[in-house]
């Protein structure tokens, strides 16, 4: 025992002391500082959780594709390329919009009338089908609204394939053991989406053709308007050009040709193979779909036009997607098959250099891919631009011929674009552009 007396502090009463003695910052007791230290590391725990979460969240809903390649899965996509929806003012007096719709689908409805002698047994206009007659008509079947709930198993998220500006496609199996394609469009805007179902049966309903997406039928049940299309199984050009494929792309040059000859054998049909001929409007990466042995396969019509023989081109509000627009139809409204030229060209600018068209990640000098494009060309540098996960270098002269292409595609002029039966020709032929020097060496 002390012999002054005093009482010795217990271990408790120093801590309690030291907790309520006051410190340095702000002049705060010690066990204020302690919990607004603890309440920033809970926030900021918070916080990291939540950027991860939703970080999560965003990868899964830019792409749910599953399928399965020979070397992999279909890689995923990240960028987002904005498209162009809002209307934008004609630069000439239009009719009301009644009569610009009927003079529009006047031609493609004629069309359809004479390829069917018989009605279809769908009034497209209110969903309702007639009784007594057939499910299946001249060039498509009438799908009811239980069975592609079903196919889909009720539109499964995990079903989801694609999204894009006016719906989402599912991939369905239906109880024939066919697997499809089932496009939903978004009814939050009825009008859009009954112009754009009139569209795609109106422009593709019986088109055939090897390098572009069949219709199977579809479905216009009240409010809903559903497009069944074949399916393809590889997914689509975007995701082969920009998604994470490692350091050597599959996609080498001869397939990348292979892909553009192939679109532009499709829009020489859509042009030059039907009356009246189709206008895309609407020809991008990720609207080029892949089967297993890289044949392409032109998908999306929903904002087609279509053009009769005695119009050079029609006037409309501008829409699209950013980058693949061409300049003329972007200021003026008036479109035509050169608009589909042009963004062909922007096209295979994509497939040669592995770049977007629109790229805000890139340096200043380089985000929009068809002025970069021609500064290059114009140093002569041309040799710089192919895409660095080409393992093989192309052949000197086919990559000379594919960049002379683009540039023709994507001339100010629209009258010295070329036609897109010439581009098939054009990319197919050996001694293109080199006519000039062969007849002289001989």
């Amino acid at each position: 025992m002390s012999d002054s007396g005093d009482e010795i502090p217990s271990p408790n009463t120093s801590l309690s002391h030291k907790l309520t003695s006051k410190t340095e910052l702000l002049n705060l007791k010690l066990y204020v500082v302690i919990a607004i230290l603890l309440a920033g590391v809970l926030a900021v725990s918070l916080l990291v959780f939540l950027c991860v979460r939703a970080h999560r969240v965003s990868r899964r809903r830019k792409s749910r594709i599953r399928v399965k390649h020979s070397s992999g899965s279909i890689p995923l996509v990240s960028k987002e390329i904005a498209e162009i929806k809002e209307p934008r003012p004609d630069p000439s007096p239009s009719p009301p919009p009644a009569a610009a719709a009927a003079a529009e689908g006047k031609i493609g409805n004629q069309k359809l009338k004479e390829a069917r002698p018989t009605e279809p047994t769908v009034d497209v206009e209110n969903g309702k089908r007639r009784s007594g007659e057939s499910d299946v008509f001249g060039w498509g079947r009438w799908y009811s609204l239980r069975e592609l709930e079903t196919a889909t198993r009720g539109f499964s998220p995990e079903n989801v394939i694609g999204e894009g500006g006016y719906g989402v496609v599912y991939r369905g199996s239906l109880q024939d053991g066919s697997v499809v394609a089932v496009k939903n469009l978004l009814n939050n805007n009825r009008g859009q989406a009954q112009t754009e179902f009139k569209v795609e049966v109106e422009a593709i309903g019986k088109v055939k053709h090897k390098n572009l997406v069949g219709l199977i039928g579809y479905c216009a049940e009240g409010a809903q308007r559903m497009l069944v299309y074949e399916y393809i199984d590889n997914g689509n050009l975007e995701q082969w050009l920009h998604g994470d494929v490692g350091p050597v792309s599959p996609l080498t040059w001869d397939i990348r040709m292979k892909i553009a000859i192939g679109t532009a054998k499709g829009l020489a049909y859509l042009h030059e193979g039907l009356e009246p001929k189709v206008v895309h409007r609407d020809i991008k990466s990720s609207n080029i779909l892949l089967d297993r042995k890289w044949n392409p396969r032109v998908s999306d019509f929903g904002l087609a036009k279509l053009l009769g023989p005695e119009s050079s081109y029609v006037t409309t509000r501008v829409m699209g997607t950013f980058g693949y627009v061409s300049p003329e139809y972007a200021s003026t409204g008036m479109l035509n098959e050169g608009s589909d030229v042009y963004s062909f060209g922007v096209l295979l600018m994509e497939i040669i250099t592995g770049r977007s068209p629109i790229d805000y990640s890139r340096p200043a000098g380089e985000m929009n891919l068809v002025d970069w494009f021609k500064g290059m060309i114009s140093s002569r540098r041309g040799e710089e631009i192919l895409d660095p996960l080409i393992e093989v270098q192309p052949p000197p002269r086919s990559l000379k011929r594919a960049l002379l292409v683009c540039l023709r595609c994507i001339d100010l002029d629209v009258h010295k674009r070329p036609k897109m039966g010439q581009i098939v020709h054009m990319l197919e032929a050996e001694d293109f552009p080199f006519r000039s020097e062969t007849r002289s060496a001989r």
